[in-house]
């Protein structure tokens, strides 16, 4: 019997592990934002590290099972994470630095498992 082939790439750890973090990271700083002095001002930051969140889930979901519609979700990713990192960079709270820097990690590690 023929063993299948697995789907993966060989460098998806990598992608993957930059996922998780990014996820750890913004549902970190949306919490955290809704302990901060002035909530209304941090709206968008806890919009964009709720989206950012759920789309690294379902990318690293994607990568992982070897989905033919991966790439397709990472580009979606990508933008989404760049968004996330610049909303997070503006604001001096270190969950939103934590989280800034995270995001960058995470577009990093996307943009060189899309190239490879």
């Amino acid at each position: 019997m023929n063993t299948p082939v697995p789907r993966t790439r060989p460098n998806n750890q990598a992608v993957l592990d930059a996922l998780s973090r990014c996820i750890a990271a913004c549902e970190l700083c949306a919490d955290a934002c809704l302990d901060e002095e002035n909530v209304a001002m941090m709206v968008p930051c806890i919009r964009l590290d709720r989206d950012c969140a759920d789309i690294c889930r379902l990318t690293a979901a994607f990568i992982a099972r070897g989905s033919d519609h991966a790439q397709h979700v990472l580009k979606e990713c990508i933008e989404i994470c760049r968004k996330c990192h610049t909303e997070c960079a503006q604001h001096q709270h270190e969950h939103c630095q934590a989280c800034a820097a995270a995001c960058q990690a995470c577009v990093e590690a996307c943009q060189a498992y899309q190239a490879a």
